[in-house]
């Protein structure tokens, strides 16, 4: 599924690390996965909108929102702690809903 980047400085440490190829772990309806980036939090989210990907500083995580977490409360997107948003999934986000625990990831540039 295509994403478009915000321009944040943590979206473009994250845009220059890629191609990044790792086995995601799935918390909710979340998939997250260690990721060769090291950035502070930059406008840290507590709460992020379904089809947000963001980058969660301590588990220098990449993270992908498509409903609820185990955090979540009233409706409201949460993750374990805040994350750095960098960007949003232009395709439907519930088709991760598809993708398993351990199952491999694939992020690329497309230009």
């Amino acid at each position: 599924m295509e994403a478009e980047l915000n321009d944040s400085s943590t979206a473009h440490m994250i845009w220059n690390a890629l191609p990044i190829e790792k086995h995601g772990s799935t918390w909710g309806d979340e998939i997250y996965f260690s990721i060769p980036v090291r950035a502070q939090e930059e406008n840290a989210q507590e709460v992020v909108e379904k089809g947000d990907i963001a980058y969660w500083p301590p588990g220098t995580a990449f993270c992908i929102f498509f409903g609820l977490t185990p955090a979540s409360s009233d409706g409201e997107i949460r993750p374990a702690s805040p994350v750095n948003v960098v960007g949003k999934l232009l395709g439907d986000p519930t088709e991760f809903k598809n993708v398993s625990h351990g199952e491999k990831v694939t992020i690329e540039k497309v230009e």
